[in-house]
């Protein structure tokens, strides 16, 4: 029997579905930055803060929308975390571009690239898995995976420190590692968000 809240979508779940098309969009200018040369990164900076300020909207959009409507498709403390923790992520990304911008970055270690793909991964799941909220059954896969994902985000974030500790100079270390570390933390609010639906899913059953 299927776990159905609701027989159609309501509109905070596609709030949070454009949330995390937010993100998706927004990795593909951090790989842009990534691989532009650095003339090009303060026109793809401020294209990565539009992503950000309109995650940030649409957080906001989604408490109105709680606060006002009747029904929601889920308890309000569980569609407020995931929309906080959505948002949270789309800050990192944010961060992360600002920071190659800020270090004056001219070239990124390959390694950046493998984590982009994993959150790209990430949030391609999410931007569907959030639009599903009210069909529960359908989304043990989405959290299994995004958790695998997240694990493999995590030694992959390992190995990159480990080779930068060996390659690199110390100021250039330190510059590159809290690009990385920002990019690994977009993995863990992603496995956030999939561990909260987790939760909805073991609740509901």
């Amino acid at each position: 029997m299927k776990l159905r809240l609701f027989p159609q979508e309501p509109a905070g779940l596609q709030l949070l579905s454009q949330m995390a098309r937010q993100i998706l969009e927004a990795t593909g200018t951090l790989s842009e930055i990534f691989g532009a040369p650095v003339a090009e990164h303060e026109r793809l900076v401020e294209e990565l803060h539009e992503h950000e300020a309109k995650s940030t909207d649409l957080h906001f959009a989604l408490l109105t929308h709680m606060r006002t409507s009747f029904v929601n498709p889920l308890p309000r403390e569980d569609m407020y975390a995931l929309s906080r923790f959505l948002n949270e992520a789309m800050e990192k990304l944010d961060a992360a571009g600002e920071l190659v911008v800020l270090y004056k970055l001219d070239r990124v270690p390959k390694r950046a690239a493998d984590q982009l793909e994993i959150i790209s991964r990430q949030a391609e799941l999410t931007v569907d898995a959030m639009r599903q909220l009210d069909d529960l059954d359908e989304l043990e896969d989405y959290w299994i995976e995004v958790l695998r994902l997240a694990k493999r985000a995590e030694r992959s974030h390992r190995t990159w420190v480990a080779e930068m500790l060996r390659d690199m100079k110390s100021t250039q270390f330190s510059r590159n590692r809290d690009v990385a570390n920002q990019l690994v933390d977009v993995t863990k609010d992603m496995r956030r968000v999939a561990t909260q639906v987790g939760s909805i899913i073991v609740k509901e059953a």
